[in-house]
C-alpha cells in the first residue's frame, strides 16, 4: 500500500535521506523546507511522487494553513515526520545568545507543535496514522554548552509520549527517534555558524552514524504492524557511549 509521508527538513540530511528511501518503494513524500533551489533539484531527482513545498516551519501561520492549503490530492497524511530542527552555539548559558535560544525554541518546539497541531485531525479523523519525532539524545545526556538544544530535545520525547496518551484509542502510533553521534550533514556547521574546522573536529577520528541510518530507522517504524507502536528509539555509533557525570575538582573544596 502506498503511503503519503509529510517530511520536514527536507532539503538537507535527515530528511532528504527519509525521502529517498520512501520514494524508493514506491511512497509519496510531501518535502517541507525552506531554500526553494533545493526542493526543486530533489524534485527533479525524486519526480512526481515528491511534493515540493517551500516552508518554514517558524512561520506559524503558514504551518497552521496546511490543511486548506495542501493539494486535494495530498492531504490525507499517512505518516508526519517532524525532522526539521537545528543547534546553535556552544557557549554556556550565561554567555549564550539570546537570539540562538529563540530560534532553537521556535524550531525544535513551536515549529514542531504546530505542525503535529495542524494535521493530527485529519489523522483522528481517519483513525489511524504514524507520527514519527526526530529528537536527540541529548534530550536525555546533559552536555555542557547544550542547555536549550537538549532541553529542546527533552521536550520532544515528553510530547511523544504525551501524545501517545492523547491518542491511544485512535490507532495513532507516535515514536521518538533519538540519535547520538551522526556525521555527513549540516548539523555541525550550523550549530557552529559556519566554522568548518570547529564542525569537522566533532567528528575526528569517530565512525558516527550516518543520515541513511536515522532514514533505516524511521522506514523500520512506519513499516512496522498498525498494533505495534515504538515509544523511543535511542540510537548511538559504536564508537559513543553516554559518559560520566561532570565532577568539577578544586584545591579549595570543603
Amino acid at each position: 500500500m502506498s503511503l503519503t509521508l509529510f517530511v520536514t527538513g527536507v532539503t538537507a540530511g535527515f530528511g532528504r535521506a527519509i525521502a529517498r528511501r520512501f520514494i524508493a518503494d514506491g511512497h509519496r513524500v510531501i518535502g517541507v523546507g525552506r531554500r526553494a533551489e533545493r526542493l526543486a533539484e530533489l524534485h527533479t531527482e525524486l519526480g512526481d511522487n515528491f511534493l515540493p513545498m517551500q516552508l518554514d516551519v517558524t512561520d506559524l501561520t503558514a504551518v497552521d494553513a496546511l490543511p486548506q492549503t495542501l493539494p486535494a490530492a495530498w492531504r490525507d497524511i499517512d505518516v508526519l515526520v517532524n525532522n526539521a530542527g537545528l543547534a546553535l552555539g556552544t557557549a554556556p548559558a550565561q554567555q549564550a545568545d539570546l537570539a540562538d535560544w529563540d530560534l532553537m525554541v521556535n524550531t525544535n518546539i513551536s515549529g514542531l507543535i504546530h505542525v503535529t497541531r495542524a494535521l493530527l485531525p485529519g489523522m483522528v479523523a481517519r483513525n489511524k496514522g504514524t507520527i514519527v519525532n526526530i529528537g536527540s539524545t541529548a534530550g536525555r545526556y546533559a552536555y555542557p554548552g547544550g542547555n536549550v538544544y537538549c532541553a529542546s530535545k527533552a521536550f520532544v520525547e515528553q510530547f511523544s509520549l504525551c501524545l501517545r496518551a492523547d491518542l491511544v484509542a485512535n490507532n495513532i502510533r507516535v515514536t521518538d527517534i533519538m540519535p547520538g553521534l551522526v556525521g555527513g550533514t549540516e548539523f555541525s556547521h550550523v550549530r557552529f555558524h559556519g566554522d568548518a574546522q570547529k564542525a569537522d573536529a566533532v567528528y575526528q577520528n569517530t565512525k558516527p552514524l550516518d543520515e541513511n541510518d536515522i532514514a533505516e530507522a524511521v522506514h523500520w517504524v512506519v513499516n512496522l504492524p498498525d498494533h505495534v507502536n515504538i515509544n523511543v528509539i535511542e540510537m548511538m555509533p559504536t564508537c559513543q557511549a553516554p559518559g560520566p557525570l561532570a565532577i568539577s575538582r578544586q584545591a579549595n573544596n570543603k
